[in-house]
């Protein structure tokens, strides 16, 4: 049975890391922070947006309060974002923005997806 171009990579540790374009290195990891769906969600959401509120965010995103809440909690943890809480009249209010490192994380991100496409099209 012929075995995978992934299957080869296999070793004891998982895949083996793809080779870069540019010298012959290995491609750096994703960010696996932002690589999980909904975290990239968020952080999409919010790059095109100066702020958004939670409400904001959980219609836009199609989720849970407790799966938003989890992983905003992580993103803000890393710096990507930053979460404001404030209230509007007797109401809480938390907003949403990305910070400086969070666009600079997504724009990595953006670029190391980009190339793993061009290397995948030859």
């Amino acid at each position: 049975m012929a075995k995978t171009n992934a299957a080869r990579r296999a070793g004891p540790g998982g895949p083996a890391p793809l080779r870069g374009e540019a010298g012959g290195g290995a491609a750096p990891a994703l960010d696996k922070l932002i690589h999980e769906r909904l975290r990239l969600a968020i952080v999409s959401a919010l790059a095109a947006n100066d702020a958004l509120t939670f409400s904001e965010l959980k219609a836009v995103l199609k989720t849970s309060d407790g799966n938003l809440s989890v992983h905003a909690r992580k993103l803000e943890d890393a710096g990507y974002i930053a979460c404001r809480k404030a209230f509007d009249g007797r109401v809480p209010r938390t907003d949403y923005r990305l910070t400086a490192a969070g666009r600079r994380a997504l724009e990595r991100y953006l670029d190391h997806m980009e190339a793993l496409i061009r290397m995948a099209r030859g």
